[in-house]
């Protein structure tokens, strides 16, 4: 029971209802014994002596205490219910809870599909046990006791002689949950991985569709579900090794109880009343013992899923507050970042970032320009604290932001990341998500900013368009600019644009980044892109190379230099040799020299950098 001791805090606060179904149950149980005595007292005193105007106060105390009886299993019902209920609805509350405070580090590795499974198959397992399954567990010892004591009142020696198999059944239910239990949670996972492959299939079905690789799709569910299917047959099969020599056992008892119990009815030791309670009473025993396979099965099961909410509940938290956090007043931070000689890997491979160094003053627009791996959304990530810096350290109006209350740090920045995510909710909605407080007016202007205004008015509902599960009915560039809308309305003092215009054409892209000049007056702006056109206008430019700084500067500077800046240029304005000659100077391209390729251009343009 050592996982329910570690879900105390979820139901003891509600053990007025547990205290209370228990008593219940316990009640209507020991109303149970009633029967047999009352067969007892009507075939010996009643029928045997011929006292038939007892019938009718037999008749009314048996409609009594069925009425009692079950009056008291509907309460038990009712506040089992109750605490299961309440109990759910904590527990759900608490791992959502989690979910949204755990670190990105454990999102690199979650499956969507697994944890959906904890938060409604598990938890549900947990709330049925917690509501009834360790009631009816307690129960069923009771009906033993109980039905025991009153059994060795009758006729000591039999009772002994009909529970010798008793220990036996223990035994066998003992060996059936420690084999069962492995098998249960082994058959979680499969449902985990099953779900996960649903979840999967319907989120990439365009990406499925556009490749044709439907039936790849079916092939693979099936094999998951293969692995379910196999997993519930090992639990049949253990069901089946074990179930009929408990039925046996069970059963035996009542084979012992009329051979014995006829030999001691016929040589006049027990009376044929006494018997007739002995049998009743050794099914209420029975009763229990044919249940306690079904009373394990739902016992492993919530324990199996116990260990799966725990798991998640004790889940290290790699990026928390200090004991003593300072929060931002985001009306006076001025926005100076500095990146101090910063090294960070992801897990145990070379590093991400390499003594990265980087002073943003308050109001400057730093550009970060590099392929695919080179760290420049490496930095934005540590700049928002999603993971921590291995050495070195990032300061926000020089305070390392590992001292800063995360919340006030992430609300103090506004990213607009390459991989747009959109709520199913209204366009007005998923634009206010960062300001919930923003009126309609602001939502315009920032959409406006972001050049959303027309193509929004021109749908059915205008704002209050419902754009759909992850932005289904959008394009891609509508979509971002959506985004960027929503990064605009929250007024903040630092902007990151993580390729932020990649889904938009050169004329889009240039109108947005005119809205961008305004907004950006006072504000410290981070932008990444593989474009040079985002970013020749701002006051610093990083290449990046693998973690490493290889050159920095000016759009200028940059051009006048040999190195990587200028080969992405001369790539992406082959087809412009006149405006890329003019800016470059003499070292440019121009027209008679060996042009560069198209694969070379492709590259310059999708990784921002020439591979050398």
């Amino acid at each position: 029971m050592d996982v329910f001791r570690q879900l105390k805090s979820f139901y003891w606060s509600e053990k007025k209802y547990l205290i209370t179904s228990i008593l219940c149950l316990m009640a209507a149980t020991g109303l149970g014994l009633v029967y047999p005595n009352l067969l007892r007292v009507l075939i010996d005193d009643v029928i045997m002596k011929q006292k038939f105007s007892m019938v009718p106060t037999l008749s009314l105390t048996v409609v009594g205490v069925i009425a009692v009886k079950s009056s008291l299993q509907f309460l038990h019902g009712f506040f089992g219910g109750r605490l299961g209920n309440r109990v759910a609805y904590r527990l759900r509350n608490a791992c959502y809870d989690k979910l949204q405070y755990l670190s990105f580090k454990y999102y690199d590795t979650a499956k969507t599909g697994d944890l959906m499974s904890r938060l409604t198959a598990d938890l549900e397992a947990i709330r049925n046990f917690i509501a009834f399954g360790f009631a009816q567990i307690l129960n069923m010892v009771l009906m033993i006791v109980f039905g025991g004591i009153m059994m060795l009142t009758i006729h000591w020696q039999l009772t002994l002689m009909t529970f010798v198999t008793i220990p036996l059944l223990a035994f066998t239910a003992i060996r059936l949950e420690k084999n069962i239990h492995p098998a249960f949670r082994e058959m979680r996972l499969a449902m985990s991985r099953l779900t996960t492959a649903v979840q999967e299939n319907i989120t990439g079905v365009r990406t499925v569709k556009s490749f044709a690789r439907e039936s790849f799709e079916v092939n693979k569910f099936s094999e998951k579900s293969q692995d379910y299917q196999t997993n519930q047959i090992g639990v049949s099969q253990i069901w089946g090794r074990f179930f009929p020599m408990m039925e046996l056992l069970a059963n035996l008892s009542a084979v012992i109880l009329l051979v014995a119990g006829g030999l001691l009815v016929i040589h006049d030791s027990l009376t044929i009343g006494e018997f007739v309670a002995f049998f009743s009473l050794t099914w209420y025993i029975i009763g229990p013992m044919w249940g306690i396979g079904f009373h394990l099965n739902n016992y492993t099961q919530s324990k199996a899923s116990g260990e799966r909410m725990l798991e998640l509940l004790n889940e290290y938290v790699h990026v928390k507050n200090a004991e003593h956090p300072v929060a931002l007043d985001h009306d006076t931070m001025r926005g100076h970042v500095r990146f101090d000689n910063v090294t960070f890997g992801y897990g145990s491979g070379a590093p991400a970032l390499n003594a990265f160094t980087l002073d943003a003053a308050p109001g400057k627009v730093i550009g970060l320009l590099g392929g695919t791996g080179s760290g420049k959304s490496t930095a934005i990530q540590l700049l928002m604290r999603a993971y921590d810096v291995k050495s070195g350290r990032i300061t926000i109006d020089g305070i390392d932001v590992r001292e800063l209350e995360i919340e006030s740090l992430r609300g103090a920045i506004s990213p607009v990341f390459q991989e747009t995510f959109l709520f199913s909710a209204s366009i007005r909605d998923n634009i206010a998500y960062g300001a919930l407080d923003a009126t309609m007016d602001d939502i315009i202007r920032a959409a406006k900013l972001a050049k959303a205004h027309d193509f929004i008015m021109e749908l059915p509902l205008g704002y209050d368009t419902v754009v759909g599960e992850r932005g289904m009915g959008l394009s891609g560039g509508q979509k971002q600019r959506i985004a960027i809308a929503r990064a605009l309305i929250r007024n903040p003092r630092i902007l990151v644009m993580d390729d932020a215009t990649s889904a938009v054409d050169m004329e889009t892209e240039h109108e947005i980044q005119s809205g961008f000049r305004e907004l950006m007056a006072g504000r410290t702006t981070f932008i990444i892109a593989h474009r040079i056109s985002s970013l020749r206008h701002a006051d610093e430019i990083i290449v990046l190379d693998q973690g490493k700084t290889v050159q920095r500067g000016t759009h200028e500077q940059l051009l006048a230099e040999p190195g990587p800046y200028r080969d992405v240029y001369r790539i992406q304005y082959a087809d412009r040799p006149d405006s890329a000659n003019e800016e470059a100077g003499t070292d440019a391209w121009v027209p008679g020299e060996p042009e560069p390729s198209a694969g070379q251009r492709v590259q310059a343009n999708t990784e921002g950098r020439v591979l050398h």
